[in-house]
């Protein structure tokens, strides 16, 4: 694994995590990657890794590796990731799976023509309750999906110390492929594609390049319509990520701070079902650390070819379009049509 950080804790434990739950493949955690000798030396005893390096190239080319994992900042996905792909090696890459579509559509094709299983971070995808959501929609129990609408809020953005994050070189975008590609894919998964966009994108604090915040309106190829918003400096909100659509017969709303439960709407309100997996007997929660250990299940099971990926570079790649459309909306102040590219 490249990256020791926060994403680097989340994806050690799930990866630890699984060893509890009889996945396909046994995981065996064989290195650790960072720039800085003495931290990730430190991460790795924390979190239960064999051995600690400071190049990523060693673990490239390591003949014991065969899952290779980019944790690290968005600049160092591209790269890492591809020449993984090229050494044979399957790839789980976080979100935003690039900077750019561009950048996003190379990984995406060189991990095709690898052939390796490849997987984007999107780990709100195995939420018990959003996967319930899916299987409802599925159904045609809603009947026409006319709404979506979905915010990602948060607040660490006032007074942060510099960051990469906030430096657009570093990490493309802010808000925008930070919590917005969250509420994109979702979007995707749960509706369909998004065709047009328009946007406005605002940075407020002095010193950040990227954007603070971020409001939208999407319109997808089924009709459906929805609007989009995110920020990083909405005080008082911590982790609030929520979501509804609306259909012709029912709806669905959610909210990540509640995540074991989803509402169901019809013509006479909401009723609140609870969803959490089988890992507990009923009424013991998951949590948003276990949404990780779900995306190794699903990964390791991929790998052990029992199925496809849950969340793959395509996915990634189109929420790059998706994300890229409405940074050109917010600089043209018009409407943009999405444009997505096949496999080369």
């Amino acid at each position: 694994m490249l990256g020791y950080g926060f994403m680097g804790k989340a994806h050690s434990r799930a990866l630890h995590a699984t060893l509890q739950l009889e996945p396909p493949l046994r995981p065996r955690l064989v290195s650790i990657s960072g720039r800085d000798a003495g931290a990730v030396e430190a991460a790795r005893a924390e979190l239960g890794w064999a051995e600690a390096v400071t190049d990523w190239r060693e673990q490239v080319h390591d003949e014991r590796i065969g899952l290779y994992v980019n944790g690290g900042p968005n600049a160092l996905h591209a790269e890492p990731t591809s020449e993984a792909a090229r050494a044979g090696k399957h790839v789980l890459c976080e979100k935003p799976l690039a900077r750019t579509a561009d950048e996003a559509y190379a990984m995406w094709a060189e991990a095709e023509r690898t052939e390796v299983i490849h997987a984007c971070g999107f780990n709100y995808r195995f939420v018990p309750a959003i996967r319930l959501a899916r299987e409802i929609v599925g159904s045609g129990e809603l009947g026409e999906i006319v709404h979506f609408r979905a915010r990602y809020l948060q607040s660490w953005g006032w007074g942060a110390p510099p960051a990469w994050r906030f430096d657009r070189e570093a990490a493309g975008s802010g808000a925008l492929g930070d919590l917005g590609a969250h509420s994109i894919d979702l979007a995707r998964y749960l509706v369909g594609e998004p065709v047009a966009v328009t946007a406005v994108l605002r940075t407020y604090v002095e010193g950040h390049e990227v954007d603070d915040a971020y409001a939208a309106t999407v319109e997808f190829g089924n009709g459906a319509v929805g609007t989009l918003e995110a920020s990083r400096l909405a005080t008082g909100r911590i982790n609030h990520h929520a979501w509804e659509l609306n259909g012709s017969r029912g709806s669905l709303a959610f909210d990540q701070e509640r995540m074991n439960e989803l509402e169901v709407g019809d013509a006479r309100g909401f009723r609140r079902v609870i969803e959490h997996g089988d890992w507990w007997p009923p009424g013991h929660a998951v949590g948003w650390g276990d949404t990780f250990t779900y995306e190794y299940l699903d990964v390791l099971g991929a790998i052990a070819g029992e199925s496809r990926a849950g969340a793959t570079f395509e996915d990634g790649y189109r929420c790059a379009e998706v994300c890229d459309a409405l940074a050109r909306a917010a600089a043209s102040g018009a409407r943009e049509e999405i444009g997505y590219r096949e496999a080369a």
